[in-house]
């Protein structure tokens, strides 16, 4: 029967109904879940992973509709992840495992680097860190809570060697016997661009264990919502994957929240991350991005016990969990 032939009923519901069952359809899409993510401080290329996920549609592509905050030094991460003001904190497993120690519910769900991003930073006569012994060194308040304890434990440092370090590189300038603390595209650009010849130590490479630029949550999180952990999970490891192979659209974003970081600095920054292997060195080389280990997290544990840091009694497993990383497979 043609339209001309079928009756006014026929014709009238014929028009109505795909109408109906089109705005049906398009009622029933399920909208991206919306994602806060704090990072620890004023976006740079440290971050760049996140920022590339967003600016290429990766956490899109997942059903995520991700908002990212900077962090900075008066943002207190774990107290907003706590208060419900972020779902997931760039993380510190130090920081995690104290938290767990106070009773606080969050844990640790990826690793975007296997290296911890401290360094020292010393004049270029420097060959090793054990040279160091004797020598005066510059370091930020939170270094007595941190790698401090460990460098010195590891190379007989004392107490005595240390000066607080004011984030001004002027008495490093000035002074060739001087060594201080440092992240790869910070301190060393700034030498560089002042003329002054440095070498970097990674403190990672010397057996440094904590794990680099992770991603935390609440338990409740993971108990709750584990589909989302997931694909948080993912999209981010998929995004630095891609901001490593080519930056420009992450770093687009990164200008945009840090007017202050050029082009030359954020570039210097990418360049060192590839040299040091901090998102594709150690286990992810074998495992791929992001992964954990309880071998790695024992290792921290242990150095902080070991350090007077932690509690012996501290339940350290609740830190981490590997669920969402062991099956990843994302080959760096």
């Amino acid at each position: 029967m043609t339209t001309a032939t079928r009756s006014p009923l026929g014709r009238l519901l014929g028009t109505i109904l795909p109408a109906a069952l089109l705005a049906f359809g398009a009622s029933t899409v399920k909208a991206d879940d919306k994602v806060t993510f704090l990072t620890s401080w004023y976006a740079q290329a440290e971050h760049g992973g996140f920022y590339q996920a967003v600016a290429k549609g990766i956490y899109k592509k997942y059903g995520l509709d991700v908002t990212l905050k900077m962090g900075g030094p008066q943002v207190n991460g774990m107290q907003l992840l706590t208060a419900g003001q972020a779902d997931f904190i760039m993380g510190y497993d130090l920081q995690v495992l104290n938290s767990i120690e106070k009773g606080m519910p969050v844990t640790t769900v990826a690793a975007s680097f296997q290296k911890d991003l401290q360094g020292m930073m010393t004049h270029d006569d420097v060959k090793s860190l054990a040279e160091l012994k004797g020598k005066t060194i510059l370091a930020g308040t939170t270094a007595h809570t941190t790698w401090l304890p460990w460098i010195k434990a590891r190379y007989g440092f004392t107490d005595a060697q240390f000066r607080p370090y004011t984030f001004n590189l002027q008495p490093f300038f000035a002074d060739a016997t001087l060594a201080q603390q440092a992240y790869p595209s910070s301190e060393p650009f700034q030498a560089m661009k002042n003329g002054v010849k440095a070498n970097f130590f990674l403190f990672a490479d010397e057996g440094y264990p904590p794990y680099g630029t992770t991603i935390v949550t609440m338990q409740k999180t993971v108990a709750d919502k584990p589909d989302l952990v997931a694909r948080f999970v993912k999209a981010s490891i998929e995004g630095w994957k891609s901001y490593l192979a080519d930056p420009a659209a992450g770093n687009e974003l990164i200008k945009k929240d840090n007017p202050k970081m050029e082009d030359e600095q954020i570039a210097f920054g990418v360049k060192r991350m590839k040299e040091l292997k901090v998102f594709d060195g150690g286990d992810a080389a074998k495992y791929g991005a992001g992964i954990m280990t309880d071998a790695r997290w024992e290792q921290t544990y242990k150095f902080m016990v070991g350090a007077g840091l932690l509690k012996a009694d501290t339940d350290w497993k609740k830190a981490y969990t590997t669920q969402f990383v062991k099956d990843l497979k994302i080959m760096p």
